[in-house]
């Protein structure tokens, strides 16, 4: 299972220099589901409503779909 930061980039100036800092809102996971495909997991640091949000790869009949 792999996990990742999730990051909320801000930007700001100093000294004249505009700069990008990167702000912790939580952590992804990718998981692997029993019948082989993957997922990812979504924990927020702080309550937006939901806690957790979950994505998944396009089925095959969903992808192209709204392209072009």
């Amino acid at each position: 299972m792999a996990r990742y930061n999730l990051t909320a980039p801000v930007t700001y100036s100093q000294n004249g220099t505009t700069k990008t800092r990167y702000t912790r809102v939580g952590t992804v996971f990718e998981n692997t589901r029993e019948d082989g495909s993957k997922c990812l997991s979504i924990k927020l640091d702080f309550p937006v409503g939901a806690t957790e949000l979950v994505a998944f790869e396009p089925r095959a009949r969903e992808e192209g779909e709204g392209e072009g």
